[in-house]
């Protein structure tokens, strides 16, 4: 459906401006004034500078019609890249893209969401500024996380909180907020705002893998390991795949020794 009004849009806008280009053409030829040679000259040399003028918007409109075209293929090839975790690839595509039409709010975000798989935490954070602005002075949620995971691996959990918290205000049933905020706490040894960030999201969503761990952690490194098993035990009341029975399984191993 994306490709599709992306295809009709600049079809349009492509077809408009030969339109206008051949409509304004057609006025300038039919210009006629009445007299000799030397008005016919100075008509013709008006002409000249008409078609000139006309000439000079259709190259730009082209232009940035071709750029529009160049940059939305760099971004579909870079989704795709990015998909089949070629990251080298996503990121030299996204960033050409960005570098075609650095107006386009998306364009930034998807070079954002490859540089925070590269591990380019501190890019992700001096891009952010431009983001906000093409946003209209604040951060949608997806970004505001983005600028979250970014500060939290850069280390910088003072400035974690204000984001996590923006977020939870604003939808509380954003899980993935919650779980920064209690790794967040976590790495400061805030055991106790970290329990109760993981509980607050697992009264939510029981079977938030993350969240389940987070809490044993915190109970395990607040040392209380009989607390930190108890919340593993109790993840057999609820519906996990294997995969998260195979870690429960490790941390309990680990927690025992």
């Amino acid at each position: 459906m994306e490709m599709a009004r992306f295809i009709f849009w600049t079809a349009l806008k492509t077809l408009s401006l030969v339109f206008l280009g051949l409509l304004a053409a057609k006025a300038v030829a039919g210009l006629r004034v009445p007299g000799g040679a030397g008005q016919a000259n100075r008509l013709g040399a008006v002409r000249g500078v008409l078609y000139l003028l006309i000439l000079l918007p259709v190259i730009l409109g082209a232009r940035d019609v071709g750029n529009e075209v160049a940059a939305r293929n760099y971004v579909w090839t870079s989704e795709e890249n990015l998909a089949q975790g070629q990251l080298a690839k996503a990121y030299a595509n996204a960033l050409r893209a960005v570098e075609l039409r650095p107006g386009m709010l998306g364009h930034w975000q998807l070079l954002a969401r490859v540089k925070l798989a590269l591990r380019q935490f501190a890019s992700v954070v001096a891009d952010m500024p431009a983001i906000q602005s093409l946003s209209g002075g604040k951060l949608d949620e997806d970004d505001a996380y983005r600028l979250a995971a970014a500060y939290y691996f850069l280390g910088q959990h003072e400035k974690v909180y204000p984001l996590t918290q923006q977020m939870i205000r604003d939808n509380h049933m954003y899980a993935a907020a919650y779980v920064l905020q209690g790794y967040s706490y976590l790495a400061q040894k805030k055991y106790p705002e970290a329990e109760k960030t993981f509980l607050e999201v697992l009264q939510l969503f029981p079977t938030q893998q993350s969240a389940v761990e987070g809490l044993a952690h915190a109970h395990f490194l607040a040392g209380n390991t009989a607390a930190a098993l108890d919340v593993l035990d109790q993840t057999a009341k609820f519906p996990f795949p294997p995969e998260a029975r195979k870690r429960f399984e490790a941390l309990k191993a680990l927690y025992a020794q």
